[in-house]
């Protein structure tokens, strides 16, 4: 237990007086970041862990925003739930790192235990300030920059002057950009200001509203209920979308019990919240006393919010306006920083009372840039937007918002707080040409994933070695037949990663209940980094006959461009297909969910989405394949891309049942003086890990290497351990060596994995530096 504070215990006496003032504290450090969301959180530790001295100002007792337990919806971003065609599109960076880490710890969802992640990752920085229930007042400016603010502390009456060059703004309302004088817009655009398809009518229009969640529990006896007077009465005729409701719901899965559309989003927010109140006490009511939902009898109402989830309200501005096009199209920005995937997301503006669906989502092909010029102030030049308030049309925010995208964005706007320190410049400088891209080369050394760029880092020096060898690596040649037969109630395919050039020929086994005709499809995407199966490369069908079908397809097709390939087998629920336990770094099978049909004219395309089934399901097919796919060698590991794309880029060590190696060998030709080494693991960045209330089947990604060590080869024969990890379950590991080694060849090994023997997991990517 802590020590006690000694206070001096003599009496004070003040007189009155006729006014007094709080007492004040100055605080001078190198950035300010307002707002605690997930966003700030993040921004906040990437510019610590990056040497700038932070203060942290959050208006509530937790970090996190409306991913903490005040809120508690789930952490999502570009994977969508998995419901798109956004493959291995989990954001990188802390986004990665704070999911992992919940998944690890918290594979329950239990919102009150990410809290305690959030808190220790800020709380262990030595370079940030935190000030909890602290609250921005005002902002005082020179010139045109911002030089201080003003916070107050509720619990501590005391009133904070925090002096920076640079100032982060993560409030969700824009505060601060607001009190700077930054310009924004509020509500939604005309379908002619930007050219977009999709700007919502007034059914839709203006803007998306709050929501608040709530928790039910089984106590195992009956619980009665009194409704207060406030709770809203004649639910079925109130809310049109009632019959949606059942007893099992919980939580955000409860999304769509939203308010406030139509009003004032920043200053109309108790006025919403009470109308929340009122439909979630009457909504159980409803269930608890209409006697129409007997299985309510032993539910309690454990948990109600107590402050609403906030959708949209100011968008500020800057040099770039994201539009619906730079989502849809995917355009490419040559400043982009970060990427986004969630859907165009417009919700109508009465919310829960709207006849009209809760949600209009539309997906894009593929995962989409965003540039950095649209997370700058123009007229303020030390200002950057984080989280919700960037600068977006109002049909680009609706799918921006979200909360792994802004924390990837996060990421960027810390580590460009570090370089305007190194280089005494303002953020909006770090748009020059030269400027952006060694900004995009220290995002990417961070663990920033950035959508068609790739890590050419002059430091690193594996880049320079003289050879990068590896014990034999996995290739594609077959699959054992042990896993459970898939039947093709749905479409299925199997993706694969191939080169241009000639398509192999496959082998499978099918299992027909009758005579039946099987239809076998080859299929890639129109550009290489999506993932939508809509080009047919190839097609042929087979005759099945009841039993066992052995088939060798031979498409004697050729595949026009790297990319994923998937090999479809179409619905026939009288079809099985063998499937196989053996999982692999980047390499899953898909299933047809549905066919997005937006109306005419909205712009945005029609097209299948085939989206994977989660573990411990969503086995890979048993197959042969000749010639093998040579896909997963030692050369990924130095080509800037840590994550699959059009290619596996991933080392994967061959099975074995032997006591075999797996270990890569990076020699130079003179002694190189080695601090650290960078390696990044797989950690399955298809997989959303939701952080709350949906739950995992695993507390580690089985694909994660757990156990690995670095070697010093140095001497013919000798090997000399310098660095040892045993229990890892993070993308991104960095071995420090105080003092640095000096020598000319070093081993990275894998000595186990988080998965059981069916699993073959790699490594995508290693660095060295001096």
């Amino acid at each position: 237990m802590a020590p006690a504070r000694v206070h001096d215990p003599v009496l004070r006496r003040e007189p009155a007086t006729q006014q007094r003032a709080f007492e004040a504290r100055n605080i001078q450090v190198d950035l300010c970041v307002c707002g605690g969301g997930l966003s700030g959180t993040i921004a906040a530790i990437s510019a610590a862990r990056n040497g700038v001295k932070v203060v942290l100002i959050q208006d509530r007792p937790v970090l996190g925003g409306n991913g903490s337990s005040e809120v508690r919806l789930w952490i999502l971003g570009a994977t969508s739930h998995m419901f798109n065609n956004n493959r291995y599109a989990r954001e990188g960076g802390l986004v990665d790192e704070i999911l992992l880490e919940n998944l690890h710890r918290n594979p329950e969802g239990n919102p009150l235990i990410l809290d305690t992640i959030l808190l220790e990752k800020v709380h262990d920085e030595p370079n940030i300030q935190l000030f909890l229930n602290t609250s921005l007042v005002g902002c005082d400016k020179d010139g045109d920059r911002i030089s201080r603010i003003q916070a107050f502390s509720s619990q501590t009456s005391l009133m904070f002057s925090v002096k920076a060059p640079q100032f982060i703004d993560c409030t969700g309302d824009g505060a601060l950009s607001f009190l700077a004088g930054a310009p924004f817009r509020v509500g939604a655009e005309q379908r002619d200001e930007f050219g977009e398809k999709f700007a919502p009518s007034s059914e839709y229009g203006h803007l998306l509203g709050h929501s608040i969640y709530f928790y039910s529990k089984d106590v195992g006896k009956p619980v009665k209920f009194v409704a207060p007077s406030y709770a809203l009465k004649d639910v079925e005729n109130q809310i049109p979308r009632f019959r949606s409701f059942n007893t099992k719901e919980m939580g955000c899965s409860l999304w769509w019990i939203e308010y406030g559309g139509r009003l004032d989003t920043v200053h109309d927010t108790e006025e919403i919240k009470w109308e929340l109140w009122k439909v979630v006490y009457g909504v159980w009511d409803y269930f608890k006393n209409s006697g129409r939902f007997p299985e309510a009898e032993n539910l309690t109402l454990e948990w109600v919010g107590t402050i609403p989830g906030k959708r949209e309200s100011r968008r500020f501005i800057g040099p770039t306006i994201m539009t619906q096009q730079d989502v849809i199209e995917q355009r490419h920005h040559s400043d982009a920083v970060s990427f986004g995937g969630w859907s165009l997301d417009l919700h109508p503006a009465d919310g829960v009372f709207s006849e009209v669906d809760g949600c209009t989502q539309w997906h894009s092909k593929g995962v989409y840039q965003i540039p950095f010029s649209s997370m700058v102030c123009s007229e303020i030049p030390n200002l950057m937007y984080g989280g919700r308030t960037i600068s977006a049309s109002h049909v680009a925010f609706a799918s921006t918002r979200v909360m792994a995208t802004s924390g990837a964005n996060a990421n960027a706007l810390g580590v460009a707080a570090s370089l305007c320190k190194k280089l005494s410049i303002d953020p909006i400088q770090l748009l020059v040409k030269d400027t952006m891209k060694s900004f995009q080369t220290e995002l990417m050394r961070f663990g920033q994933f950035i959508p068609g760029y790739k890590l050419r880092d002059p430091k690193d020096l594996v880049r320079r070695a003289q050879s990068v060898e590896a014990s034999p690596a996995f290739q594609l040649d077959s699959l054992p037949a042990n896993g459970p037969p898939k039947v093709l109630v749905r479409s299925l395919a199997q993706m694969m990663p191939l080169e241009a050039g000639p398509v192999p020929k496959f082998f499978i086994t099918a299992q027909a209940v009758e005579d039946s005709i099987l239809i076998v499809q080859l299929r890639g995407s129109n550009k290489p980094y999506n993932y939508t199966p809509e080009v047919i490369l190839a097609e042929t069908s087979f005759t099945l006959k009841p039993g066992s079908n052995d088939l060798e397809i031979a498409f004697e097709a050729t595949n026009p461009q790297t990319q994923y390939v998937f090999l479809c087998f179409m619905q026939n629920e009288s079809v099985a297909i063998s499937t196989s336990l053996t999982r692999v770094s980047a390499l899953m099978t898909v299933e047809h969910e549905c066919t997005q049909e937006p109306p005419e004219d909205v712009g945005v395309e029609t097209f299948e989405r085939w989206t994977p089934v989660r573990r411990p399901m969503g086995h890979n097919l048993a197959l042969r394949v000749d010639p093998p796919i040579r896909a997963w060698s030692a050369s990924n590991l130095t080509n800037g891309v840590p994550r699959p794309t059009k290619r596996t880029n991933c080392w994967v060590p061959k099975a074995s049942d032997s006591n075999d190696r797996k270990i890569v060998k990076i020699a130079w030709e003179s002694p190189v003086n080695l601090k650290s080494l960078v390696v990044h693991f797989d950690t399955d960045y298809d997989h959303a890990l939701e952080s709350v209330l949906r739950g995992h089947p695993e507390r580690n990604i089985p694909f994660c290497v757990k156990e690995w060590r670095v070697l010093d080869l140095s001497h013919d024969g000798e090997e000399k351990e310098l660095f040892h990890e045993e229990s890892n379950h993070l993308s991104r590991r960095v071995a420090e060596f105080d003092p640095p080694e000096r020598l000319t060849m070093i081993g990275v090994e894998i000595l186990a994995l988080n998965g059981d023997s069916h699993v073959n997991g790699g490594i995508f990517e290693i660095r060295a530096y001096d």
